[in-house]
């Protein structure tokens, strides 16, 4: 399934390369490789990386722009707001990214996961203007932004950059109608500009593809020839204005499985409609731990461990009961902090918690999971 965007003929399916396989912690480029093979030879192009996923810039340099023709695929980087503190940080994240891929342009560059603090700071250093001389120069032949702001910003950032030719925004059915991600509006104010959409976290960061859940059993029971991810990329395939559905994939089943939705793809009909708002509503009544993210708990622990982050995986956890996105998630945060696993149970978080969360517990189950 494709459409022609930007004078090309672009797969529906984007592969998505932040979560990386990997063998004994180390890449598996075997796998990799076979990944990627597949999706090309699917009729598929689209690949979406950033300066900010560890390897991935790499990894796409090996496993796609050394072995197949520069013409064949089309890639997008993305230039982080979150870690630019002059406009010099701007040029010296482009060079690195495109060394990294290994290519002397990208197809698209976008700034990357804009809200509030980043779109400031994307004013404060010009990147609207750097993002202008890139196209100007055709290092980047297209130019956007990631978005993870309000309705209210996204339709003022359109409204002053009418030259922006793409935004990715966070689309899937449980954030469809939600009040704080607020995805129909985001969706409707960007095609209200006719600025075609990349669409990221089509399964809520994996959740959604689990399927013991009891909203994934919901869906299974419907139709247990089809995978409970299949039900999110159909919900968003009726959806007129998108380029494509970014997605991670970690294994050749799950990227096959994702392949075959795609290019045999059927609408919804109004009982998977409805069936589909049943499982929304069984996931936003299943309880969760209940934290505010006030973080007083952070300074008083002395392994660092981002324990909102933490409580917060956990609540989603016992939601989606998708262990493989734990364990994930898990992995990454520990390269920004201590891992729950480094718990030592000293108490100091508890004391200071303003909703007396037992902190200590959450740790301990989740390092019993991972």
């Amino acid at each position: 399934m494709a459409t022609q965007y930007f004078g090309k003929n672009i797969g529906k399916l984007g592969y998505g390369n932040m979560r990386l396989p990997k063998v004994d912690g180390k890449i598996d480029f075997a796998t990799i490789n076979a990944m990627i093979d597949k999706f090309m030879a699917s009729g598929f192009s689209y690949f979406d990386t950033a300066y900010i996923y560890e390897g991935s810039e790499e990894v796409l340099r090996e496993a796609l722009v050394k072995r197949y023709p520069r013409d064949s695929f089309q890639i997008t980087t993305k230039l982080a707001m979150m870690v630019t503190k002059s406009a010099g940080d701007m040029q010296k994240q482009l060079d690195t990214s495109l060394a990294r891929l290994g290519v002397d342009f990208v197809d698209f560059y976008l700034l990357h996961g804009l809200k509030t603090d980043f779109i400031k700071a994307a004013e404060e250093y010009d990147a609207w203007g750097f993002l202008r001389g890139l196209k100007e120069k055709g290092i980047a032949k297209h130019i956007g932004f990631s978005f993870h702001g309000t309705p209210e910003e996204l339709d003022e950032l359109l409204r002053k950059h009418p030259y922006v030719e793409i935004v990715q925004l966070q689309l899937n059915y449980l954030d469809w109608e939600s009040r704080d991600v607020q995805a129909r509006r985001l969706y409707e104010i960007a095609r209200s500009y006719n600025t075609p959409i990349s669409v990221m976290e089509p399964n809520k960061g994996g959740w959604l593809a689990g399927e013991t859940s009891e909203a994934g059993k919901l869906l299974k029971s419907a139709n247990p020839d089809v995978s409970a991810a299949s039900w999110a990329f159909r919900f968003l395939l009726r959806l007129e204005g998108i380029v494509t559905i970014l997605t991670g994939m970690g294994t050749l089943g799950e990227l096959e499985d994702n392949v075959n939705t795609f290019t045999n793809y059927t609408p919804l009909s109004d009982d998977e409609r409805g069936l589909i708002e049943k499982a929304v509503d069984i996931i936003n009544s299943t309880p969760s731990i209940p934290c505010t993210g006030c973080n007083y708990c952070m300074p008083h622990c002395p392994e660092k461990i981002i324990i909102p982050a933490y409580l917060q995986i956990y609540s989603n956890y016992l939601i989606y009961k998708n262990l493989d996105t734990l364990k994930h998630i898990d992995f990454m945060l520990g390269a920004e902090g201590g891992q729950a696993g480094q718990c030592i149970k000293c108490g100091e978080c508890e004391k200071v918690c303003p909703q007396n969360l037992g902190i200590i517990h959450v740790m301990a189950e989740v390092t019993g999971l991972v």
